[in-house]
């Protein structure tokens, strides 16, 4: 069975850092390609960041200078380690994972991913 589990519920002031892991089970190593994605009330699931089993990384045009993505490739572990956080960037955090494309895997595109964490819940208030 394969799982995902996300770490790092947060409660953080404006302007501070959290970092959050994505701890999976049931995958083959090297996984192809692995990726965050947010989802706050009124909005949609937007992608974050992605990483593929080659390490390339796509980060959304939001987040690009402030968050950083990293894999464990031998564990299939994922990470996203977050900066100077705005409140509006409150949401659910989700990881996922797929055996996609690489072109699908930095576009993305929520529906592609077959694999999703529970998510875990940022809050960024001060």
């Amino acid at each position: 069975e394969v799982r995902l589990v996300e770490t790092g519920v947060g409660l953080v002031q404006p302007g501070t850092s959290l970092k959050m892991s994505c701890i999976t089970s049931g995958f083959r190593p090297g996984y192809h390609c692995m990726a965050w994605f947010r989802h706050a009330p009124g909005k949609d699931r937007e992608g974050v960041a992605s990483i593929d089993s080659d390490g390339t990384i796509i980060y959304s045009a939001a987040v690009k200078g402030r968050f950083t993505v990293s894999r464990d490739k031998r564990k299939n572990e994922l990470y996203l380690q977050m900066s100077a956080l705005t409140p509006e960037e409150a949401a659910m955090y989700y990881c996922a994972a797929d055996d996609i494309s690489s072109n699908d895997c930095y576009r993305m595109y929520p529906w592609v991913f077959g694999y999703w964490g529970q998510g875990t819940q940022v809050t960024v208030s001060s």
